[in-house]
């Protein structure tokens, strides 16, 4: 992709701050974190170009891509998995302690999470979403948009929602002020995001991506809210490293805080130690799967794979992508010449060796496969 076409971050997403430096750079990455029927002609690739604030240590992408790119479609992130089946089950009955009477929930594209709150209540429900794809049992009212000052809505909401859209925001600092003018004093806001910090010190490959632009941690979420005038109530650690769910109100009379001036020297840190690892890991994987002769798969039809790919996992003798979503199957994962399949085809299969770095997915996906589909499967980890 031409950079001229890409959207430049010439200041800190979170303050605003002019002192951005660089920090590391990714040649080539797909711009796609999905799957596709078309041909690799078609993919769209960029540098990904990653900076940090000098003040405020907010670790961020300096050049992002048009939304009308990034998201061609949904690529059903959240919506396939038993620990995202759990997620969504306690962030509704979360939800439920503070018995809200409507909901507008932003950015809930499949509706799992109002699907699930119908265990504990019948409440008016709305989501705002650019590419609505309703599961099956979702019956809210959807509205085909993005949240942005523009947003007005004439029915009653008391409590707004989003389950992992924060992350994805470009301008969290205009998102935080476009719903503290949209909330009534008094009003709740109620989100789940996933814990960066616990991801990015265990070495996920989908913590910081074209999606996720912003190293939103917890210090940077309280430093909004309580600048846009929301007091947080309550926050919940949904297991170690999967999401934080927090609870504010919309209360203009509470009193900003700063940041640490720590943040910047940490945060550095922890992105070396991240590019470190996976430089001596990959290198470690192309010499394991080069020494083979046994079939050799690799796991996650998403970024886990795109990621190690374009950093330099040889895929000459990769069989094909795993991944448990069907919607997947039979398609290109984006960026690649791979093809999609279903980790059933493992059955029968002698000994396959399975390249899994799916980050806090990784037991659940590993134990299904020795389980139910082929014990003596072998796990490159």
């Amino acid at each position: 992709m031409n950079a001229k076409n890409l959207i430049q971050r010439l200041s800190c997403a979170v303050t605003g701050a002019r002192d951005l430096e660089p920090l590391h750079e990714v040649k080539r990455v797909p711009v796609f974190m999905g799957c596709v029927h078309s041909p690799v002609s078609q993919d769209v690739v960029a540098d990904m170009c990653w900076c940090i604030s000098r003040s405020s240590g907010l670790i961020q992408l300096s050049s992002l891509i048009p939304l009308d790119i990034l998201y061609p479609e949904s690529h059903g992130s959240g919506g396939v998995g038993r620990l995202w089946d759990t997620h969504h089950k306690a962030f509704a009955k979360y939800l439920a302690r503070l018995h809200p009477k409507s909901v507008l929930e932003i950015g809930g594209a499949h509706g799992i999470l109002s699907r699930e709150y119908k265990a504990h209540d019948q409440i008016p429900w709305t989501i705002i979403e650019p590419n609505p794809s309703p599961v099956e049992g979702c019956d809210a009212h959807y509205i085909e948009a993005f949240f942005d000052e523009s947003f007005s809505f004439a029915r009653p909401v008391d409590t707004v929602v989003h389950s992992h859209v924060f992350e994805h925001v470009y301008e969290p600092n205009d998102f935080m002020r476009n719903l503290a003018g949209y909330m009534e004093v008094g009003n709740h806001l109620v989100f789940s995001l996933p814990n960066l910090q616990r991801m990015l010190e265990k070495k996920y490959t989908n913590c910081l991506n074209f999606e996720h632009t912003v190293f939103l941690t917890e210090p940077y979420i309280e430093f909004l809210l309580t600048k846009y005038g929301f007091r947080l109530i309550d926050k919940e650690y949904f297991l170690e490293e999967h999401s934080v769910f927090y609870v504010a109100k919309r209360d203009p009379s509470v009193i900003p805080m700063k940041l640490s001036n720590d943040l910047y020297e940490c945060n550095r840190q922890l992105y070396k130690d991240f590019i470190d690892y996976h430089s001596s890991l990959i290198g470690k994987l192309n010499k394991k799967v080069a020494d083979t002769h046994r079939p050799v798969y690799l796991f996650g039809a998403h970024i886990f794979s795109q990621y190690l790919i374009v950093n330099g996992l040889s895929t000459g003798k990769i069989v094909s992508i795993l991944d448990n979503d069907a919607n997947k199957e039979g398609k290109r994962l984006y960026g690649t010449n791979l093809l999609v399949q279903s980790p059933k085809v493992l059955r029968g299969v002698s000994s396959p060796i399975v390249i899994l770095k799916a980050g806090i997915y990784n037991a659940e996906v590993k134990e299904d496969i020795l389980t139910n589909i082929n014990v003596n499967a072998t796990f490159l980890e």
